[in-house]
């Protein structure tokens, strides 16, 4: 009783005592985090000593730090030299292996997006499968890294995968050939003469320099004038931040693009629009889906927030978080979750995902299908949404709530006349064939009615 009287006694002390209590709980804390390093000594040494082969000192190393790192969240992780040197590459825009974006979901390889010609791509890998063995061993205790690393291989050797599809009852026998990836990241090409279309399929260096040449070969093609642009970000997986925010530029005239909040509130940043619209203001139309995540979702919500486009599909991927590659001299890098981004009216779409303008369907069965599945949210330790700050674990990073978005600024009667869902009769969705693509279909549609029926176009903020 005497030592809590004397605890509460230090606390009705105020401002006197309040620092001897603070300085007591750090050596404590300090304290229990050096019984807990020499925990983990005490544990790798019997692991060196006991386990039943030997051991690699370094490898063993390595995995625990890729477990702490990986038992954070999905996307922190640990890289070796040789992923390190990887990863670097495939930013530049070139990689080796099979053109999958992975994650891990239950302990197996969930693919996120296969890449645009790519042997995955051709082979029919689709967002949503589990590969569940590689070369008939099973990915089940893999780490992630591990798993990639064994789909990764020298040019023209093969690998079988073992994939479980949703609505498949039996498991799917995948044979590949790697190749080396140079993904072609914009695609453009005209729909009818007078609306362009831009697919961008990832976010590296080469991305914003692809779409201003790409807008510009469609403007010399268009011989009356493009009257709408479709910008597509389905099935794309992200990448590098500071890319997305050059393409959110290149539409927007001014305002914020993105923001960033970390743990410590001096670290927040910001990145605003500078005056200039390569499209020069054709009505915009962006297509989303389960597969656009990442830079994907920063480029949709700058241009949603700030009534410049339209977004059209269905739900983005709702990954909200930024990694931080903190190199190692000598030992790779960690990639590591900093932060979390905001669009414009302070909306964190973390597990939440881009709520569409207009929700329109791939394919009929999609409305019977859960749509909240293959998402941020269901990934195991997936950071939580802290819209509104009531995130505890984000304390003070977001305090106020989001702004709510002003109108659609179209014709009166348009957004009616989008068809939500293809007809009982429509062809199966074939991605080679635009014909069989309602949702792009649709949008191009909608293009060409605003052309028609142009109003007064909102200001970007």
């Amino acid at each position: 009783m005497r030592m809590l009287a004397s605890v509460a006694a230090a606390f009705v002390a105020g401002a006197v005592a309040g620092p001897v209590v603070t300085a007591w709980a750090q050596e404590g804390s300090r304290a229990e985090t050096y019984r807990l390093l020499n925990l983990f000594g005490d544990v790798f040494e019997r692991v060196r000593a006991e386990y039943v082969e030997p051991v690699n000192d370094r490898e063993v190393i390595e995995a625990a730090i890729n477990g702490m790192l990986q038992g954070l969240d999905p996307h922190s992780s640990y890289m070796n030299l040789r992923n390190f040197r990887d990863m670097q590459v495939q930013t530049r825009g070139e990689f080796g292996g099979l053109g999958i974006e992975v994650s891990q979901d239950a302990g197996y390889v969930k693919v996120i997006s296969p890449i645009d010609e790519t042997p995955a791509a051709r082979a029919g890998v689709k967002p949503g499968d589990l590969i569940t063995h590689i070369n008939n061993k099973s990915t089940q205790g893999l780490t992630l890294q591990e798993a990639v690393d064994q789909m990764r291989g020298e040019r023209g050797t093969s690998i079988r995968l073992t994939i479980r599809r949703e609505g498949t009852a039996n498991p799917l026998e995948i044979s590949l050939t790697r190749e080396t990836i140079r993904p072609q990241v914009v695609r453009a090409r005209l729909e009818g003469n007078d609306i362009g279309y831009i697919r961008l399929t990832s976010f590296n260096e080469q991305t914003e320099t692809g779409l201003r040449r790409a807008l510009a070969n469609l403007r010399s093609q268009a011989s009356n004038g493009l009257k709408g642009l479709v910008l597509d970000l389905r099935n794309n997986p992200g990448g590098l931040l500071d890319q997305a925010i050059q393409v959110s530029d290149d539409f927007l005239e001014q305002g914020e693009i993105v923001s960033t909040r970390a743990r410590r509130s001096e670290d927040a940043q910001r990145w605003n629009a500078r005056s200039g619209d390569i499209a020069q203001g054709l009505p915009i139309v962006v297509l989303v889906n389960a597969g656009s995540a990442s830079a994907s979702e920063i480029v949709a919500g700058a241009l949603q927030d700030h009534r410049r486009a339209v977004v059209m599909g269905v739900k983005s991927f709702g990954k909200g978080s930024v990694q931080t590659v903190m190199p190692l001299p000598g030992n790779g890098a960690i990639r590591l979750t900093t932060a979390r981004y905001y669009t414009p009216s302070g909306r964190s779409i973390q597990s939440t995902g881009i709520e569409p303008d207009i929700e329109v369907l791939a394919q009929r069965q999609d409305a019977q299908q859960n749509r909240e599945r293959d998402r941020e949210a269901d990934l195991r330790r997936a950071l939580r949404n802290d819209n509104g700050g009531n995130d505890t674990a984000a304390q003070g990073v977001n305090a106020r709530p989001p702004a709510p978005l002003p109108p659609l600024n179209l014709p009166a009667g348009l957004v009616e006349r989008v068809q939500r869902m293809p007809a009982e009769d429509a062809p199966a969705f074939d991605p080679t064939k635009p014909e069989t693509d309602h949702q792009l279909q649709q949008a191009v549609m909608l293009l060409r009615n605003i052309a028609a029926t142009p109003v007064q176009r909102r200001a970007s903020r």
